[in-house]
């Protein structure tokens, strides 16, 4: 039986994308118009099979490999490989890795202190700014995920930018990132990028001009945060000390340490810095600004949301990790949320060898295009899915779902590493803002979603916020309080 979906164009689908608003509108109208499985043209890719529904997704969720072409416009990125398709046997070692370092409770828990301060020192900012201050989210809160990922996995305070705590650091020493500048230039690369592989009109010699200078600014970048680690991305393996070629490096939370203990080369570690800068900082930023715009928009659910968070916390204006497990409502919130907004709004693999997919054989060397916004609007699964319905995550419900009805982490052995990681900072900063503030939008401000690599807001998602009425303590004391617990 033949996929079904649109007749083949000249132009490789570029015109279809375009008239739909972009990749992520155009998966919604075509499953919409085609069904659960659909061929279309998929610039770079030629023809690829998009898969909405959970059930048959299933029979994809062991494919390894990624279509080198789709990804190519991050190949800029690294040096030693793109990451995004470099092949199993290569990848399975270097996933490890990064698996050890962002998914272990007790290196979370370490850093737990690290990421209560600086989702505090953004919090004092905002509330600085006073009743029925505006602030654009996604800018804030990006920026505030980028500090939060080189403080936890790129070398501590030092490279975190907050340079604050004893004050000897300021934004004049080298080896602080700026986030602001690392987001814009992610944002120039990928911008740019995606307007050369959709054919967007504009000077393409002053575009790659563009792409050259966000490069060399963010290259620039990472050197100077392996310079600021004084060792082992340095040295390389070869040089790595006795202690630490037998596996003596305790920090599993340390990601160039753990990348250098695995004997991964220079080139190999900037590249992974390179993309976990680019990676962390979209996924958490996004996916909170997102769930504050929907609170903002049913108030009812915020209302619910503080309530929970004054039963939880009390007094305090911050939670313990231990906290966490205990915001069942919060974490219910956030997950409708990434459903309705997926930070990543697709994916895709490629075939080895041929795929049965339902009715449908899928021939080797095919592109699979994993739709996860159209995932997770198919109605068969999630009734009334344009509804903000948090409700939709109670444990029964989840139980009575395939298991890839949400899947805003993507799937299988490319699945996101710090899933679990940008958790546990997204629902730390909900807790702190919506203990802190309620968020209004800002009158007359259009929030659109587009395409940038994630599902970003075209002009940014303004808000209003307010200081909530119940009390707070101290600056000292929230410090305190906020400590990582001890269970």
């Amino acid at each position: 039986m033949g996929i079904p979906g649109p007749e083949p164009q000249d132009d490789g689908g570029v015109g279809a994308i375009g008239a739909a608003g972009g990749l992520h509108l155009y998966q919604l109208w075509l499953h919409a118009e085609y069904g659960p499985v659909v061929r279309f043209q998929l610039p770079g890719a030629g023809t690829a099979v998009s898969i909405a529904d959970p059930v048959l997704l299933e029979a994809t969720a062991r494919l390894d490999e990624r279509p080198a072409a789709l990804f190519d416009f991050l190949s800029p990125l690294c040096e030693a490989g793109n990451l995004q398709v470099i092949g199993a046997e290569e990848h399975a070692p270097w996933r490890r890795v990064l698996l050890e370092v962002f998914a272990g409770r007790p290196s979370h828990e370490r850093h737990f202190g690290e990421f209560v301060a600086l989702v505090e020192g953004l919090a004092d900012r905002w509330g600085a700014l006073g009743d029925g201050a505006a602030v654009g989210l996604q800018k804030e809160l990006t920026s505030l995920s980028l500090r939060m990922i080189c403080a936890y996995a790129l070398g501590g305070d030092d490279l975190s930018g907050s340079g604050s705590r004893n004050g000897s650091r300021g934004r004049n020493d080298p080896s602080v990132v700026d986030p602001d500048g690392v987001i814009a230039a992610f944002e120039t690369v990928l911008t740019e990028s995606l307007g050369q592989r959709y054919q967007v009109p504009g000077d393409q010699e002053a575009r790659a001009k563009r792409v050259e200078g966000a490069l060399g600014y963010l290259r620039a970048t990472v050197d100077r945060v392996l310079t600021a680690r004084r060792g082992p991305a340095r040295q390389g393996p070869a040089r790595q000390s006795p202690a630490r070629q037998e596996g003596a490096h305790r920090d599993r939370s340390d990601l160039v340490g753990a990348l250098a203990d695995a004997g991964m080369s220079p080139a190999r570690i900037r590249d992974t810095v390179m993309v976990t800068m680019l990676a962390a900082h979209h996924t958490t930023g996004v996916a909170v600004s997102w769930t504050l715009h929907l609170l903002g928009r049913h108030p009812e659910v915020a209302e619910r949301v503080t309530e929970e968070l004054d039963r939880v916390l009390g007094e305090r204006a911050v939670p313990d990790y231990a906290d966490l497990r205990r915001l069942t409502y919060l974490e219910m919130v956030l997950k409708e949320s990434m459903r309705l907004r997926p930070p990543g709004p697709y994916g895709a693999r490629e075939t080895t060898e041929p795929l049965v997919v339902g009715a449908y054989e899928v021939p080797a060397g095919t592109t699979v295009f994993y739709p996860f916004w159209a995932v997770h609007m198919n109605p068969a699964y999630w009734p009334e899915p344009e509804r903000f319905l948090p409700e939709r995550f109670t444990p029964d419900a989840v139980a009575e779902r395939p298991r890839l009805a949400h899947i805003p982490f993507g799937i299988g052995p490319r699945s996101c590493e710090g899933a679990q990681l940008a958790m546990v900072e997204a629902e730390l900063a909900l807790a702190v803002l919506l203990k802190r503030f309620r968020f209004r939008p800002v009158p007359g401000h259009e929030v659109a979603p587009v395409e940038r690599f994630v599902l970003w807001a075209e002009d940014d998602i303004r808000m209003t916020l307010s200081p909530r009425d119940a009390p707070v303590f101290s600056r000292s004391a929230r410090r305190t309080r906020g400590r990582p617990s001890s269970s």
